[in-house]
């Protein structure tokens, strides 16, 4: 299927939102349609509905969610179980009742059970307890799955998802008390290394590996999987690599520059002890990443400050 006519992008002002939408202006074909907070509002039923009433878009990229690293999961469950759900609903829905050709919703790898095997493969999904630290993220993100699921089974609506991995980038969140690790740990890094701190101190033991993925790959990915993909089952979006947190620590301070100790604090949480996402489905549709992880932190850390002295970015 060609990447051509209207195209919404719910959630561009997001990470992958924003780099969803840089990877389309590069198609001819497409006109990129989208709407800030103030002017609609995904939380709202008849809004949505009223908006794909008036547009009648032919694809669209589901990327709007309520995020937020181990901290703002635990905090505020009830906000994360139940926006997720309902922006999904409403968006999946109203572009089934309006038309859309296709659309492509975005869930997490959080969906898959704490201890599931490594690598996770999609068969893996409901096989076991999910991660307590973001359950409530996780529980949603399954039902968007689900979702596109039943639609397709009962009115052929051609929804697909993708899950992806970890994921970083430009247009991160990096506030303070909601962050996930990696812009977490840049603008720590950044920050002790302004003031000469003598230490920096992550949360765990350093012990848990992660897998990372620069949010323009996955944008590629995203544009690759409308064209090529149709049915149940959802794919993983992964970089096939996986790094110890306490490496990417030590990662991070060489690109930021800061030269003190680095010290883990195991009484913190640090979620799952593992998580690599098995991408050979993925990849047998001819696709792979092109970003490698120093290369991406360098160039997310460039944007961040870029994005500080020109204002754009304030942290809270």
């Amino acid at each position: 299927m060609e990447l051509a006519g209207k195209v919404f992008v719910a959630g561009h002002r997001g990470m992958v939102g924003a780099a969803v939408v840089r990877r389309l202006e590069r198609e001819p074909g497409v006109r990129l349609v989208f709407r800030d907070r103030a002017g609609l509002d995904l939380l709202d039923q008849a809004a949505v509905r009223a908006f794909f009433a008036a547009e009648r878009p032919d694809l669209v990229f589901l990327a709007a969610a309520r995020v937020g690293g181990i901290r703002a999961n635990a905090a505020r469950p009830a906000e994360f179980i139940y926006e997720n759900l309902v922006i999904e609903t409403n968006v999946i829905r109203a572009a089934f009742e309006h038309g859309c050709r296709k659309l492509l919703f975005l869930g997490s790898s959080c969906i898959y059970p704490r201890l599931a095997p490594q690598p996770m493969r999609e068969e893996d999904l409901l096989t076991g307890p999910l991660e307590p630290t973001n359950e409530w993220y996780a529980v949603a993100k399954i039902a968007g799955i689900k979702l596109c699921q039943a639609y397709r089974r009962q009115y052929g609506f051609d929804a697909v998802s993708a899950m992806p991995t970890n994921l970083y980038g430009p247009g991160d969140n990096f506030s303070a008390g909601d962050s996930h690790v990696i812009p977490g740990l840049l603008r720590r890094f950044h920050e002790a290394a302004a003031e000469n701190a003598p230490e920096v101190a992550v949360w765990g033991g350093g012990t848990a590996l992660r897998e990372f993925l620069h949010v323009d790959d996955l944008a590629d990915a995203c544009a690759h999987l409308m064209r090529v993909h149709t049915g149940e089952q959802f794919l993983n979006v992964g970089s096939g690599e996986e790094i110890r947190i306490a490496d990417l620590a030590r990662l991070i301070a060489q690109v930021t520059g800061y030269a003190g100790r680095i010290v883990f604090d195991a009484a913190r949480p640090e979620g799952a002890p593992r998580k690599l996402l098995d991408c050979s489905r993925l990849e047998a549709t001819g696709w792979r990443p092109s970003i490698g992880l120093r290369e991406g932190l360098a160039a997310t850390y460039a944007w961040f400050l870029d994005a500080l002295r020109s204002g754009s970015l304030r942290l809270g």
